[in-house]
């Protein structure tokens, strides 16, 4: 659910399905502000203060990638989402070398686009700190030092059984898995942080790594690695909690 907080700029050309647009999201109480066009976008963005911005790509005076990287020269933290009816793959990845954080072709769900909005939210306004600083972590029966690579099966006495020594991307990959535990971790944020871009081979790359983090995660049948159609990957973990 949105709070107070939640103020979203969304800049859209076509009036109409701005105003559809912004209505169904102050439905769901967040505080929206519409533009137009590019340059009147950035004017909003400037007098005001905002916790999350939607962009149309193509749009008069200014587009929405070069919009969004004059925000990003002020600002590298606010999230970014981009709307479009254009579904070239070179397009969606200028978006996320942008660096935007969900890209949404037209016509989309808007009830999918309330959840990503929240995804969003709910990552950028949690304390980074206090998740990098966790080195150790239960996954149900298995225990995972992170420093030192090993995913340990515990087993139902919580007795050592077996411990396996995980590649540096393997090892990184879990982390993250880790850390969006029971929620959804982006496809693209993991191929930027691990693989340091994100195209077609490094996304084969990762799939491949997934496979190798289910087979050792196999032997507890409360674990499941779940792919999330267009959007990234779930931990799914029945029982156990992170340390």
């Amino acid at each position: 659910m949105a709070t107070e907080n939640n103020r979203i700029l969304l800049v859209e050309d076509d009036q109409n399905f701005g105003d559809v647009l912004r209505s169904y999201l102050e439905m769901h109480e967040y505080n929206v502000t519409l533009a137009t066009d590019g340059a009147a976008g950035l004017e909003s963005y400037h007098k005001g203060e905002f916790d999350l911005c939607i962009f149309d790509v193509m749009m008069p005076k200014k587009d929405g990638f070069m919009l969004a990287k004059e925000i990003r020269e002020k600002d590298t933290d606010m999230p970014i989402i981009f709307l479009t009816a254009k579904t070239m793959k070179e397009d969606v990845l200028q978006g996320f070398k942008i660096g935007a954080d969900d890209y949404i072709t037209k016509p989309f769900n808007s009830e999918e686009l309330l959840y990503r909005i929240q995804a969003i939210l709910k990552r950028s306004q949690a304390k980074p700190d206090a998740r990098e600083e966790i080195k150790e972590f239960i996954i149900g029966k298995y225990h995972f030092n992170y420093p030192l690579r090993i995913l340990t099966f515990l087993g139902d006495g919580e007795q050592e059984e077996d411990k396996s020594k995980l590649s540096p991307k393997e090892a990184q990959l879990l982390r993250m898995f880790c850390m969006y535990m029971n929620d959804i971790l982006p496809r693209s944020e993991a191929l930027t942080k691990i693989w340091g871009e994100d195209n077609y081979f490094t996304a084969r790359s990762m799939d491949v790594f997934v496979t190798k983090l289910r087979k050792y995660l196999k032997r507890d049948s409360n674990i499941e690695i779940v792919n999330i159609h267009g959007n990234g990957f779930q931990l799914l973990v029945k029982s156990g909690e992170e340390v």
